[in-house]
């Protein structure tokens, strides 16, 4: 998790990774992230690359950490 603030605590730019190597070979690893560091919000998934609507910051990190649990509980059964 990386998050950039600016002088008012707003999030201006942020990163969400969940990383699995041996898992996926694509993306460097990363199984699922959500980012906006080419000036788009984007949903990660496996090596593909989507954009996603943005609602706030707190309800991107929330969706991904919902998610990554998901994976976590499928690869761990």
């Amino acid at each position: 998790e990386e998050i950039w603030v600016n002088s008012k605590d707003e999030v201006v730019q942020y990163n969400l990774a969940f990383l699995l190597p041996h898992l996926s070979r694509a993306d460097k690893g990363r199984v699922l992230g959500f980012d906006n560091a080419h000036g788009t919000h984007e949903r990660h998934y496996m090596g593909e690359v989507r954009p996603v609507p943005f609602r706030g910051y707190l309800a991107t990190a929330k969706r991904f950490y919902r998610e990554a649990e998901a994976i976590r509980r499928s690869y761990e059964d």
